[in-house]
Parts: C-alpha cells; structure tokens; sequence
C-alpha cells in the first residue's frame, strides 16, 4: 500500500498506522525531507509526482491519504483503476463545507493585491498584508508552496468521486473543524462503494490520534487483496 499525509506534515504520521504492513509512506514534493516542486499546482500536480512511484508498487495497491494527501489520492485512483484497488480516507477536504461560503478575501486585502500587481504597493507592504490577512497554512508558506496552497485551497472533487469506482474507508473525527463529518457523509452518498467510520473525541489528525482504527480500515481493505 501507499500512503500519504496531509499539508504541511510529513510520513512521520502515518508510520504508526501502516506498521507491520507491506508499505511505504512518502513525503509529498515540498514537505519533510522532498523538494519543493519546481511550479505551482493542484492535486493533479502531486499525482503526476507520485505516479511513478505507484508504478514501482505491487500490481494491486490500496492507498491511504490523509487531508491533502487523500485528494492526491482520489486523483490516482480515478487515473489508475486497475492499480488502485482500494482507498482509505481521512479527514480529507473532497467538498465544499455545507456551512461556509466560498472564501473570499477581504476588501482591504484585494485592494492591497490590486495595488501591488500595479507597482504601487511595495513587496514589504504586501508581506504584511498576507500575514494579516492569510490563513496559518498561508502565512507559515513561503516561495512557490504559498502559490501551491493558492491553487490547491479552492479545489472540490465531486467529478472526481463520482468516477472512483473502488471500495473506499472513510474514516472521520467526531471532531474534526477543519474537515466537518458532514463532509464524508456528502462523500459517501457520491462515492460507489463506501463506508464510514466516525471516531468519537478525535479531531482531523486522526492518524496520530487514532492510528489503530485508521490501520483497521486498512486491513479491511487489504483483506480484499488477499
């Protein structure tokens, strides 16, 4: 199996969900230990980075994503049904929140970008705009990882979901704000063949909160392998 972790963590996290398994967890291009990629881009982007390594893996292969990590593989799955044999989510941002509108930034922030981009607002000024303005994941990006975040931040998968045909794990926190559970439950309604998994006190990191329930699902998936 492969797996992948979420924005701005590393394989560190996965490491205790996937132990005594035959698999790999990576860092994804720009977090832990890989290089920053060398231009911006969406999930589609990181699936074109980590295709060749799906392709050095067993003829059959499940994959596991968490947050960022899961839409990378919902892309490899849609691409390679034949090799993606299951899929095992958790807390993954695949729709828009039911609750939220689209985010739009503040007045004075694009008035501030509008300015820049004509050479009327210096780059210092700008910096500071951002910091005051951008989420912690924009703020605590730099270089080309802040124009991925860009990219990456308003994506949703409905085409996406409703073209996977594998069994596919959701796994969930109760608690989880950053990715609400109503969030799996639209998924699993769009996905062909799912099944959820909420976690009761346990958040969005539930690989290093619930490892043991995420290596369940995973185990139920690779059973199908055997």
């Amino acid at each position: 199996m492969l797996a992948l972790h979420g924005w701005g963590r590393n394989h560190r996290d996965l490491l205790a969900c996937i132990a005594g398994t035959d698999a790999i967890a990576v860092d994804l291009p720009g977090f832990g230990s890989s290089p920053a990629p060398a231009a911006a881009g969406g999930a589609t982007s990181y699936a074109d980075a980590v295709e060749p390594l799906l392709a050095q893996c067993a003829p059959r292969v499940v994959v596991m994503g968490h947050s960022f990590g899961g839409r990378v593989c919902v892309e490899l799955a849609v691409r390679h049904p034949d090799t993606v044999a299951g899929l095992v989510l958790c807390g993954v941002p695949l729709l828009r929140r039911s609750d939220r509108p689209a985010a739009r930034p503040a007045l004075r922030y694009r008035l501030a970008r509008a300015l820049h981009r004509r050479g009327l607002l210096g780059d210092g000024t700008m910096e500071r705009m951002r910091q005051q303005f951008g989420s912690a994941d924009y703020r605590t990006a730099t270089g080309v990882m802040r124009d991925v975040l860009t990219a990456v931040v308003n994506e949703t998968y409905e085409l996406q979901l409703r073209q996977v045909s594998q069994p596919t794990e959701l796994v969930w926190g109760r608690l989880d704000e950053t990715v609400p559970v109503e969030i799996a439950e639209r998924a699993a309604q769009i996905l062909a063949d799912a099944r959820l998994t909420v976690l009761d006190d346990v958040g969005h990191f539930v690989p290093t909160e619930a490892p043991d329930a995420l290596a369940s699902a995973l185990r139920r998936r690779l059973d199908e392998l055997a």
